[in-house]
């Protein structure tokens, strides 16, 4: 779902500004597509439906997925997965991955198990999350891979948890979330 390539970039540290001791200068290259055209599609299906075709490639995924590297991993009404493979470009100053890798990551799924029970018309946007960091994710720590499920569906609100697990199944964050559900305008 994801396209992104991280690679050293061409310039020299001193070229761009930065010191030698810095070391290389890197780039990450992205590539998304429309996302008004995206958007525009969410409402005309149900949302278990227009999850299932971002997964298999009918449509393509939101910008931020290429941001960090998300994919749709598995769907179905009230749980979705997801798998991202953070790399140094989210560490943050300590030499980890910036938690809000982790929030955006546990966001993003918490948001799509409320989709995943929407009628066609409906759309959602979070209210709040709760996040609790309980272990340090490296750019080495492997694959992560995330799970959303429905706590409840309303009809005005919705309520999600969320939990991201490392390489070795390892829990690093768990979220729960409130969303409000809406009619989604017309396009």
């Amino acid at each position: 779902m994801s396209d992104t390539q991280q690679t050293p970039a061409a310039a020299t540290p001193q070229a761009e500004g930065g010191p030698e001791s810095w070391g290389e200068p890197r780039t990450r290259e992205l590539t998304w597509y429309d996302p008004l055209q995206l958007a525009a599609q969410a409402p005309r299906m149900p949302g278990v439906d227009f999850l299932r075709r971002m997964r298999d490639g009918e449509i393509p995924p939101p910008p931020i997925a290429a941001h960090f590297g998300f994919d749709i991993v598995d769907v179905e009404e009230g749980r979705v997965g997801f798998a991202c493979t953070p790399d140094e470009s989210g560490y943050n100053p300590i030499g980890t991955i910036h938690g809000g890798v982790l929030c955006t990551l546990l966001d993003t799924v918490c948001g799509c198990a409320i989709q995943s029970v929407l009628p066609p018309g409906k759309g959602y946007t979070s209210i709040e999350i709760k996040v609790s960091y309980l272990k340090a994710v490296r750019g080495n720590s492997g694959p992560l891979t995330a799970e959303g499920r429905v706590v409840k569906a309303g009809s005005r609100v919705g309520f999600t948890e969320a939990e991201v697990r490392d390489a070795t199944g390892t829990v690093v964050a768990t979220a729960t979330s409130t969303l409000l559900v809406f009619d989604a305008p017309a396009s």
